[in-house]
């Protein structure tokens, strides 16, 4: 009986696909064709954007840990000029690794024996959808990109203060 059934059964390649599957799936009413993907960034601005390497720094384990590499962008609302927030996502997978708030109250610092690097900490970062205290590193290709991400983010505070 088991000899029967192995028979019954067709061996395919795993790149094959049986047609009768690929026509159930395109007639299946469950199925929802998406026009659009939501991000919630339809109703902010880019006021600034650069391609860096993020760190976080793990308390426990007394070591900073790679949060990801890919876009950092300042986003400022379009109704509330003084809502601007950091938003970055992984390049590859686009998984939110920052996601806060700039406050007038954060302080950019040099990190020690970094040129390329900036420092600070925020409050409540919501990158893992609940908010956290973090103390994040950025961590520039150059000099430049260094000193483009400080007047952008003061900038971002002053605009803040009003």
């Amino acid at each position: 009986l088991i000899l029967e059934k192995k028979k019954k059964f067709k061996k395919t390649k795993m790149s094959e696909t049986p047609k009768e599957s690929v026509q159930e799936y395109k007639n299946d009413e469950n199925v929802k064709k998406i026009d659009k993907v939501v991000t919630m960034e339809e109703d902010e601005k880019v006021i600034y954007e650069e391609r860096v390497k993020l760190f976080r720094f793990d308390t426990e384990r007394k070591e900073w840990l790679e949060r990801g590499f890919g876009a950092m962008k300042f986003l400022q609302h379009k109704d509330n000029d003084k809502k601007i927030r950091v938003l970055m996502r992984r390049d590859k997978t686009l998984k939110v690794c920052a996601n806060h708030y700039i406050s007038p109250l954060m302080e950019l610092k040099p990190m020690d024996g970094q040129d390329r690097a900036l420092l600070y900490f925020t409050p409540a970062d919501f990158a893992d959808e609940e908010a956290k205290k973090e103390t994040l590193a950025v961590y520039f290709k150059d000099v430049d990109s260094k000193g483009k991400f400080k007047e952008s983010f003061e900038k971002a505070q002053a605009t803040i203060k009003g």
